[in-house]
Parts: C-alpha cells; structure tokens; sequence
C-alpha cells in the first residue's frame, strides 16, 4: 500500500492545479518565477520571495534575448475613481540596479496601501537583457542605448547625427540604427499608447537629482532628491512623451547606481512623489493639447516600425 505524506499530497493537489491551468497562463507564471529568481540572483536588495510576492504578471513581449517583459498594475477600485492614470519605469538602464531595486519596495507599498487616488501600471525592469547578464550594461542586447531609441519628433537620422557630432559615438549611448528599432522601447510606446498615463516617472541613477520634461511646473523636490533640469535629447523618452505627447515625465535620479537609499530616503521620496502627482496631475488645461498629442503617435506608429524591421 502506497503511504502518501501530507506534504506529498500538498504537492500533487498544487500540481493538479497547475495543470489545469491554461497553458499561456502557466508558462507565464513559470516565465515570471524564472525572470524572479534571475532578478534576485543578480540584485543583493531583492530577494527572490520579494519579487514573487509582488505577483508580477508577463506582458506577453519580450526582449531582444526572449526574456519576459514584467509589468503590475493597481487598476481602479470599485468604490473610487481614480484621479489619473500614472506609468511607471525602471531599469531602462540595465547597470542602474537601484532603480530596479526601488521599483519593489515602491511596488510593496502599493500592495499595501493601494487606495484607488491612482490607476498605476509599473514596469520595474525595462532592460532586462542589460541588467541580467554576466557584466550588467547600460545598453541593451544590442548595444543600443534604450533612453536614445524613442522617436525624436525631427527624422530617423537625428538621434545618429546626435550621438557623432555631442558625444563623440559614445557607445554607451547608441541610439540605434533608427527610433523605435528595439523590442523594449517599442514595448514602452506599447504601453504609452494602450495605458494614456497622465504622467510617468522613470527612476535612474546616479545624479542625485529631479528631472521634468512637459507640463506643468515640477516638482522642486522629492525626497533628499531636488530639482535640476537636465536637458532633452532626440530619441529620450522626455524628449518623446514629454516635449511631443505633452505628459509630464518626472525623471528620479538616484544618488548611486549601486547603493539603495535608506527606508526613510525611499520612503520620503515616495510620499512627496504622490503628494506632487495629487496636487498637479493630471492639469485640465493640459488635457485637451496631451490628448490631441497622444492621438498623433497611436499603435500605426509602431506598425510601421515594426514593418520596416521584420528581423525584429
């Protein structure tokens, strides 16, 4: 007689369930614990517990290496409207691991204290191929710098023009043989156009600062971080979501690439963060002129990109 221990019967009931699953829908909760366990692996602040506990879900795109683009939304709740439909980005630079890390301690407070003031959707790794490899990088798979690849507003060539004649062809900040040639930043437009965020914040590292492009006047600080403007450049995403589709991008600087802020920085950074979003997003002057903005670049934008690169 088989004699079955009640750990042995836990696991066949949680494989019983797991094959009754659809199969996208267990291939992508099995993607998502292997993306988890390599984003642990790597980060020394998060742990693998951490990341699976804040239930990310696969966008179902991928990147150039065929990893699992993440994503987490706090979608409205039924007893309020939200004030504003709020993006954001972490990691679009694979070797700025605190702004990963910060994107799931920010992500546990919303699994906390979600009230509804906010519809979120959070991408906390938008470079994975650039963090997740032997010797992080800043670039992407192929080199290419994904805070250069947006579409600039001007033509093809001036993000190109850009990086030869201001940067001496920095390649840390190849902007690509054309906007919109990677899968990750095609993914982010994805986003932008699907979601119509009123704002979005991308966290980087390791200015120490604020930066804003678009409406309305920014925040002067957040946090110990305070306010510094650093310019748009062609191909950006403040450049493209700012400048062109006129929504507010509040850009958090990190101090370190390699140091987290202490609990009490992140926490302070994260209070003045929302209370700026509740006081200034989204502004109704704003409205009308954002949204004749976003119509312009919609999803046939991203079709004819994708047209014109069938390799990717």
């Amino acid at each position: 007689m088989l004699i079955m221990r009640p750990g042995h019967i836990s696991l066949l009931l949680l494989l019983g369930i797991l094959l009754t699953l659809p199969t996208d829908v267990y291939a992508s909760k099995n993607e998502v614990h292997l993306t988890c366990s390599r984003i642990a692996g790597k980060l020394a602040s998060i742990n693998l517990d951490e990341c699976i506990d804040r239930k990310l879900e696969s966008s179902l795109s991928y990147s150039e290496q065929n990893i699992p683009l993440l994503i987490k939304e706090y979608p409205p709740l039924k007893q309020r409207h939200p004030q504003a439909r709020i993006l954001m980005l972490g990691g679009i630079h694979g070797d700025e691991y605190s702004s990963v890390s910060i994107m799931f301690k920010w992500m546990a407070k919303l699994d906390k204290y979600h009230s509804g003031l906010f519809h979120w959707q959070v991408a906390p790794l938008v470079n994975p191929d650039g963090l997740l490899r032997k010797k992080s990088q800043r670039m992407n798979a192929n080199g290419v710098d994904l805070n250069r690849n947006f579409l600039n507003g001007v033509n093809d060539h001036a993000g190109l023009e850009y990086w030869r004649n201001h940067t001496k062809s920095d390649p840390r900040r190849y902007p690509g043989i054309k906007p919109m040639s990677e899968k990750e930043t095609q993914w982010v437009h994805t986003l932008i156009t699907k979601f119509k965020p009123d704002a979005i914040v991308s966290v980087h590292a390791p200015y120490g600062i604020v930066d804003f492009d678009g409406p309305p006047k920014p925040p002067t600080h957040l946090g110990p971080l305070h306010l510094h403007l650093l310019g748009t450049y062609p191909g950006s995403l403040g450049n493209f979501a700012g400048e062109q589709l006129g929504i507010p991008v509040i850009t958090v600087e990190l101090p370190y690439a390699g140091i987290m802020p202490s609990d009490r920085e992140i926490a302070r950074i994260w209070v003045d963060l929302v209370r700026w979003l509740k006081g200034n997003i989204p502004k109704k002057k704003k409205i009308k002129k954002q949204q004749q903005a976003k119509e312009s670049f919609s999803l046939t934008d991203l079709e004819k990109v994708q047209e014109s690169h069938p390799h990717k």
